[in-house]
């Protein structure tokens, strides 16, 4: 039996391969969950979905702007018609608008919340609604090292990600009476397809160790590993932490 058997999970942003929702996607559908794939890119949702059900497993893709109060509802209305209910919500989906704060525009700061964090609002509160419903679930939201610690060209993007890490303790808390778990996951440096257009690389290459102390990139199945794990009923005493997964990046 799968890790996470029988439940159902939303990942939003899992279009982009190679990319954590996509991989986050996959993993917990090879574990036995049935999985709502979203993005605003409705092709790359639908490949994720199709890579999966190729191996067997059940998904469901479903295009979605994360930004947009309706869509969430309409996207939570169509994963309990087609699989019941609401087990596991992983909030994904962002966007990184890196500039230094001289050259970023009160629109590029809007659209930064917008994205990152407005989405993971909308995505808990109506999660929530239909995990209580359920009996309780786990909501997993993406942050980042960014979220703990301050970088060069990370105003926005690191205040959204820290926003999204103290949002995700609150609502441990206020979760917590119906079953409900939080917890963000905080990557380093992941390759991924929005770490190659940040970086201009075309393949992951090493990280100086007084950067990265492993000195090198890590992969998105490793960000998808630490989601299953909260994902499923091993985690069921985990709320309100933060789960760095970055090779000891921040540590020093």
């Amino acid at each position: 039996m799968g890790r996470v058997q029988g439940k159902t999970a939303i990942v939003t942003g899992a279009a982009s391969n190679p990319g954590l929702g996509f991989a986050t996607a996959v993993t917990l559908a090879r574990e036995g969950a049935q999985v709502v794939v979203t993005d605003v890119d409705e092709a790359g949702a639908s490949r994720c979905a199709a890579a999966i059900q190729e191996a067997g497993g059940e998904a469901l893709a479903l295009r979605q702007d994360v930004t947009d109060e309706t869509q969430w509802k309409a996207v939570l209305e169509q994963a309990g018609a087609a699989f019941g209910g609401l087990d596991v919500l992983v909030n994904n989906a962002g966007i990184a608008v890196l500039k230094r704060l001289e050259e970023m525009s009160l629109a590029d700061w809007n659209r930064q919340i917008e994205v990152n964090l407005t989405s993971v609002f909308l995505g808990c509160k109506y999660g929530m609604e239909a995990m209580r419903a359920s009996g309780g679930g786990s909501i997993i939201n993406l942050s980042s090292v960014a979220g703990l610690v301050g970088m060069a060209t990370c105003v926005a993007y690191g205040a959204t990600k820290g926003g999204v890490r103290i949002m995700s303790k609150s609502i441990a808390v206020e979760g917590a009476a119906d079953n409900i778990r939080c917890n963000s996951v905080h990557p380093g440096v992941i390759w991924t397809n929005m770490q190659a257009q940040a970086t201009g690389l075309d393949e992951p290459q090493a990280v100086p160790p007084e950067r990265v102390p492993m000195g090198r990139m890590g992969e998105p199945q490793d960000i998808a590993n630490c989601v299953l794990y909260l994902a499923s009923d091993e985690s069921n005493y985990v709320s309100g932490a933060e789960f760095t997964v970055d090779a000891g990046m921040t540590t020093q």
